[in-house]
């Protein structure tokens, strides 16, 4: 009998689809070459609900399942990667304070973010401790009933335009992971400098920036205990990397799509490119390639929604997937030809924005230490 907790919320999917083909998908083009903040359709996302997919109806959210907030993720960027950037960004700030916040934290601030009135940011990232959190320096001390934050965090989505950012720092320098806390920080209280907009080669419209911290936090915007928000962070991530994967297998159905369209009305010496055997290879490749990102992906996603660890095949979905996204995309302009390489076409875009993915949630790199940690512990008992 199958699970009908893992069944498709089809009328979400059905409205998403709608909305990414008349809002997203005609946008997508000038948003890139603009460079414009995704934010711009900010308040058209919220009004059908995706700001807060990730939550719990209790704090305003969806409440969907696992595997129908995969396929709304996949939708949202096989139509525009920045904008699907800037939404799972806002989804890793919220899914701190779910994971890691207490009720009176989370009735606070979900809600609104949830409704799309406050816009969240995670800054974890530094620029001398990206793979190994462990490393930051930024830090947070004891000030009476509050923290003096000071430090820096780089490439940190959505932090120009951010209500609130979820800052991972040590507490206790000595301490390694064990010493990060995480705090709610609200820039608009000042003390907060942000950077200009980083400039990237892809996801131009999912902007990043450095942020400088040097402000006071009441202890009441510290998410759980002191010591915890390692923790925190790495619950997060697991569910940022299965993000991750359905943003690749997004974008790399798109091109399928438009790669089967352009074979089978490209024609050369009066026959369809498409009755070429060496380009059915590669639409074969194709195929077999976006099957198993997307089995990986739901696995993880099973595994998530009985509540289960899954921390191992958020890793592998994401690493494939990642890796997928590059070989697909690629092969998608080289059947296109040189059209492919026009911005005329959105191909070298779709090969720009999943460039990113094998490093954002962790590098590619970093999900093989993971993985090979998980699998020898297993084998060895310890």
């Amino acid at each position: 009998m199958a699970d009908a907790s893992f069944d498709l919320d089809h009328d979400i999917i059905s409205a998403l689809q709608t909305f990414s083909a008349e809002v997203l998908e005609p946008a997508a083009a000038k948003v890139d070459a603009e460079s414009m903040f995704a934010i711009c359709h900010l308040k058209a996302l919220a009004d059908i609900g995706i700001m807060g997919l990730n939550l719990p109806e209790a704090f305003g959210g969806a409440g969907i399942n696992p595997h129908t907030l995969f396929e709304s993720i996949a939708t949202l960027s096989g139509a525009c990667a920045s904008t699907a950037s800037m939404v799972t960004a806002h989804y890793l700030a919220t899914d701190s304070i779910q994971y890691g916040g207490d009720e009176a934290q989370k009735a606070q601030w979900l809600p609104r973010a949830a409704k799309g009135e406050i816009l969240g940011s995670f800054a974890l990232t530094e620029p001398g401790a990206g793979s190994n959190p462990a490393d930051m320096t930024t830090t947070a001390t004891r000030e009476g009933d509050n923290y003096r934050i000071t430090g820096t965090k780089h490439f940190i989505s959505n932090a120009g335009a951010a209500d609130f950012i979820i800052a991972y720092v040590k507490t206790d320098k000595g301490a390694g992971s064990r010493g990060i806390s995480a705090f709610i920080v609200e820039p608009a209280k000042g003390g907060v400098t942000i950077g200009a907009a980083e400039k990237t080669m892809g996801l131009r419209g999912g902007h990043v920036f450095e942020v400088g911290f040097d402000c006071l936090v009441p202890e009441a915007n510290r998410l759980g205990a002191e010591g915890s928000g390692f923790r925190t962070a790495l619950k997060t991530l697991d569910a940022g990397r299965l993000d991750i994967a359905a943003c690749c297998v997004g974008i790399a159905e798109a091109a399928e799509r438009h790669a089967l369209g352009w074979a089978m009305t490209r024609h050369v010496g009066g026959a369809p490119i498409a009755e070429f055997q060496g380009l059915q290879w590669m639409l074969a490749d194709i195929a077999t390639d976006l099957a198993a990102a997307r089995a990986l992906s739901l696995t993880a996603a099973t595994k998530r929604a009985r509540g289960e660890r899954y921390s191992l095949e958020a890793s592998m979905a994401k690493l494939f997937a990642s890796e997928m996204a590059g070989r697909v995309t690629d092969k998608a302009l080289q059947i296109h030809g040189g059209y492919g390489f026009t911005a005329g076409l959105p191909l070298e875009r779709y090969v720009r924005d999943v460039r990113i993915m094998r490093i954002y949630e962790g590098s590619s790199e970093v999900q093989r230490n993971i993985i090979a940690r998980s699998i020898l512990a297993a084998k060895t008992g310890h």
